[in-house]
């Protein structure tokens, strides 16, 4: 199955909870997360205007793992409405040997010669979102997301060097969930994405959490995330998958 059928059924099988006593939301809640990321591909050209060359930065750099790590703060301002703060810093360098010539951000690099690749993508997001279900057994979430993207390609062969750095704003729309499936476990969904005209972005996780006691929790699971853009500044989509451990802490 794959990681958005999973997402829709796990969203379906929240949707249809049976409705229990209200259960309420704590106040503020500590999630901090990492483990390995893997990327599936990680294609770029810069400028995206048929001047440069589209070749495969994850060919180049290497599929991973590579550490991957972030933090959330979430301020239940009362039972129906959150606020949510995300920083989740990503980067990766590593020399390859291109089997081509590339032409890159308006500089020139050979084929057979080490290029040292450095792939960023930090993101930092401010959420709101209701809480539209909450039982004993269900909880769901709906919201939106205003999300902040510092993004950085570069390339460096000897003496040459050549970078792309994009910072910009995207919103997304933003979808979770918990299930019970235990007196100390629980099923959680966390998405936030939006497609639509030059580009896409996926950030998607489910989480399997267990309860040592009523204000932590500790979470396994997978994560994905996907997307890029299509425009004539830059061409560039990557595909990440993430095996993630987390806590979670409330008060």
């Amino acid at each position: 199955m794959t990681a958005i059928a999973c997402c829709r059924s796990l969203a379906a099988a929240l949707m249809l909870a049976p409705a229990a006593i209200a259960a309420q939301a704590p106040r503020f809640l500590l999630e901090l997360e990492g483990g390995p990321a893997w990327q599936s591909y990680n294609d770029v050209e810069i400028p995206n205007d048929g001047s440069a060359t589209r070749f495969s930065l994850s060919r180049l750099a290497g599929n991973g793992p590579f550490p991957a790590g972030r933090a959330y703060v979430t301020w239940n301002v009362n039972d129906r409405h959150g606020l949510r703060v995300l920083v989740a810093p990503f980067s990766l360098t590593k020399t390859g040997v291109p089997d081509q010539a590339i032409r890159f951000a308006g500089a020139s690099y050979l084929a057979g010669q080490p290029v040292e690749a450095t792939y960023t993508f930090n993101s930092y997001r401010l959420g709101y979102r209701y809480r539209f279900r909450g039982t004993e057994r269900a909880t769901a979430w709906v919201g939106f997301t205003a999300k902040l993207r510092d993004a950085q390609v570069k390339l460096v062969q000897g003496a040459t060097a050549s970078q792309k750095d994009d910072v910009g704003f995207v919103p997304l729309l933003h979808l979770a969930g918990e299930r019970r499936v235990g007196e100390r476990w629980r099923l959680g969904l966390d998405a936030d994405g939006l497609a639509g005209g030059p580009g896409r972005a996926v950030d998607a996780a489910v989480k399997l959490g267990y309860d040592p006691s009523r204000r932590w929790t500790v979470n396994v699971g997978y994560r994905t995330l996907e997307g890029g853009a299509d425009v004539d500044e830059v061409y560039s989509f990557a595909w990440l998958h993430y095996a993630v451990a987390s806590v979670v802490v409330r008060w």
